[in-house]
């Protein structure tokens, strides 16, 4: 079987599952009348919020079945942070939906992303090494402390992000399906020897984020409630197995990723929870002051794969770091300018 064939299969699978677990989604949310609460951030509507069991559903399908398929296993540790993967993402759907059941505070959110950290540093998924853009070598490996903490930041910080990104219909799912894209060609076709089988794990999440897409563009007819977690712990843990592709989601994440962190910046100024939910992100404050929703979004993802494709064509790390300086410095330029606008914070 050849390796096309093999991401026909992958991508078709993903995609049709996650399509018919969306519907099922859909009506478990009317009949038992799991919506997200009117007002709030999003302002729209009360809409059902169970899209992390379509997410969650497609993906693991899609990925389990790809085990079953002729290709070459490069990694002997493949299998070991596999297992990683999809008991980490378990562990984070699961308090998703139940957050989605009973509506958790921050603490409990909290303690279940550090289960689902802890799960992927257990099974070797963590952050060992990085490549220094200057000398484009690898650093020498740090302590294990060391490794652990930053491994538990970084995926902490992916699922916050993306949880904070879903504030717009079809924001987080438009955005990890460009990131998931960026990863499937770096390691299908980028890499020397290419990681067929490990690309098939972010080929699996652009079948399962499209799939989802086709019901939450806007207007959404589902959200992904606490879905956004588990899509945001496996754009972290992706971005770790089969080598470090971290450059990749920097750049592709940079501004939601640097968002998150400005808003958390002015909301420990003005003596709030940094990690309390408000309209002061970037596309709230955009909606508010009257761009429609499609245009953010459409916006978004061609500033997401501008800069994710300039990681495809770079062939240095220095390049990369120069693309991730000219990228920050344009979403500074643009806080700036939001941040003198008189649309109220709500």
């Amino acid at each position: 079987m050849s390796n096309i064939a093999v991401y026909i299969i992958v991508f078709s699978l993903a995609l049709s599952v996650t399509l018919v677990l969306t519907r099922i989604a859909l009506l478990l949310g009317e009949r038992y009348n799991i919506r997200s609460a009117a007002g709030g951030r999003r302002l729209e509507p009360q809409m059902t919020k169970l899209g992390g069991i379509a997410l969650f559903g497609g993906f693991m399908v899609a990925v389990l079945a790809a085990q079953l398929l002729p290709v070459p296993r490069l990694d002997p540790m493949e299998v070991v942070r596999l297992i990683g993967l999809l008991l980490g993402g378990t562990v984070i759907f699961i308090v998703g939906l139940l957050d989605d059941f009973f509506e958790f505070g921050a603490f409990p959110q909290y303690l279940g992303q550090l289960a689902a950290c802890s799960v992927a540093v257990i099974f070797q998924i963590f952050i060992e090494t990085l490549n220094n853009p200057l000398s484009a070598q690898q650093t020498e490996p740090w302590p294990y402390i060391v490794t652990v903490t930053l491994t538990v930041f970084w995926l902490g910080l992916m699922m916050n992000t993306t949880n904070f990104l879903d504030g717009l219909d079809g924001l987080a799912s438009g955005v990890a399906f460009i990131a998931g894209t960026m990863l499937f060609i770096n390691s299908a076709f980028r890499v020397d020897p290419p990681q067929t089988s490990v690309s098939l794990l972010p080929l699996a999440l652009m079948g399962t984020s499209l799939g989802f897409l086709l019901y939450n563009f806007h207007p959404a007819r589902i959200f992904m409630g606490g879905g956004a977690l588990f899509l945001g712990y496996l754009l972290g843990t992706l971005s770790i197995i089969g080598g470090a592709k971290m450059a990749t989601i920097l750049l592709v994440m940079g501004l939601p990723l640097m968002d998150v962190a400005w808003q958390a910046l002015n909301r420990l100024r003005k003596g709030r929870n940094p990690f309390s939910g408000d309209r002061g992100h970037v596309h709230f404050r955009l909606v508010d002051m009257g761009f429609g929703q499609r245009q953010i979004v459409l916006v978004y993802y061609c500033f997401c794969a501008f800069f994710g494709i300039l990681t495809l064509i770079a062939a240095s790390q220095l390049f990369k770091l120069i693309a991730l300086s000219v990228m920050m410095a344009l979403v500074m330029i643009g806080f700036v300018v939001l941040s003198r606008s008189r649309t109220p914070i709500r």
